[in-house]
């Protein structure tokens, strides 16, 4: 999110056509916390972009805002019903089930259990990504059962104690997918709990500490949303909403990037 944020300022302040852009920090994932952002917005702002959970109260609030006239778009994780311009991120079903595909492949028809460590279901896009990966097993690799799925709402201490749950519960365990943020309690549990032989372990998002993962052979796929890509056609949509007397625009979604320590990017 701070890469995300850091790319939007970025961008926006190379743009004659953008006044001015500023970030609203979140005090939590509640609708109450997005109410609370709403209500100091500046009485000039012409457009908004949300990452917000789907929620009756969310889709309310977001309704009031297109109805005062602000065009708006969500990022990273979708709310369809709201009336939004455009939704700017991957498709995170399609991300869910890549995950899947991965895991099966890596680990070459082995019969046995995986781990879930789930941010949050309030987001759609990581109930979207767990609904992927789930389907994908079932459809290609039944030899592979989550036996642990524990939501964690993003905290790394959650992740960690139920990364070091799973590892107890099963030591042969063959893989983990992160479908959130908590990777570094994954990443961790696994340096401290020294398994046998380490899980596959798949997450989400290059950061810094990601790419250390990769490097360090802790992580083994990184599946990147492309944050500056992510910001840059947040701010163009944005701008292009304004500028349209459309309420829709066409959809398109970013497309992952699948990253391995073999081709890390340059920062």
């Amino acid at each position: 999110m701070a890469d995300l944020a850091h790319h939007i300022e970025d961008f926006a302040g190379r743009l004659p056509l953008v006044a001015s852009c500023r970030i609203h920090n979140l005090a939590g994932i509640s609708p109450g916390a997005l109410q609370g952002a709403i209500e100091n917005l500046s009485l000039k702002a012409n457009g908004v972009g949300v990452i917000a959970v789907d929620h009756p109260r969310t889709r309310n609030i977001l309704r009031e805002l297109v109805e005062a006239g602000i065009r708006l778009v969500t990022l990273v994780s979708d709310v369809p019903a709201a009336p939004r311009s455009a939704y700017v991120g991957i498709d995170n079903r399609v991300a869910g089930r890549t995950a899947a595909l991965l895991m099966g492949r890596f680990l070459g028809g082995r019969i046995g259990h995986l781990a879930m460590v789930v941010g949050s279901r309030s987001y759609r896009g990581h109930e979207e990504r767990e609904m992927g990966f789930r389907s994908v097993l079932a459809e290609e690799f039944p030899n592979l059962t989550v036996s642990s799925a524990v939501e964690i709402n993003d905290e790394p201490d959650a992740s960690y104690s139920a990364t070091m749950k799973a590892l107890h519960n099963e030591p042969e365990l063959l893989g983990i997918y992160c479908v959130g943020a908590g990777r570094s309690g994954v990443a961790k549990a696994l340096l401290e709990a020294k398994p046998r032989r380490k899980p596959v372990f798949i997450c989400h998002d290059l950061t810094r500490e990601t790419r250390r993962y990769l490097v360090d052979d802790l992580a083994d796929v990184v599946i990147d949303q492309n944050a500056r890509l992510i910001a840059e056609q947040a701010v163009i949509r944005l701008l292009g909403s304004i500028a349209s007397s459309a309420p829709y625009l066409t959809k398109k979604f970013i497309e992952p990037r699948l990253i391995m320590k073999e081709n890390v990017p340059v920062q």
